[in-house]
């Protein structure tokens, strides 16, 4: 299947999708990467996109990727304590809605 659609003229989504280019395509594209979590090993799978601003984010604060990563485990642990991915993807928005 084709990302490439027929759009309307109110079809925003069909924009983003036709407005693609194979760099952008990528980052749809799930990547694994390894962290230790307070001595515990765990894998993360994340789309690349979200790698993108979490790597912005090591920047802004002037953090390593496993410090980024324990310390937003860490504060999501309140509002869900099993699934770091999902807490890394609301982060992801959020900084992209509030500070991007």
């Amino acid at each position: 299947m084709s990302i490439y659609v027929e759009i309307g003229p109110d079809d925003f989504l069909g924009h983003m999708f036709n407005a693609c280019t194979q760099d952008q395509i990528n980052e749809f594209i799930p990547e694994k990467r390894g962290f230790r979590i307070h001595g515990h090993s765990t894998t993360i799978r994340l789309e690349r996109v979200f790698w993108t601003v979490l790597e912005e984010l090591t920047g802004r604060l002037q953090l390593t990727m496993p410090q980024l990563i324990e310390r937003i485990h860490d504060g999501c642990l309140v509002a869900n304590d099993k699934n770091i991915a999902s807490c890394l993807r609301v982060i992801c928005m959020k900084y992209m809605n509030t500070y991007a």
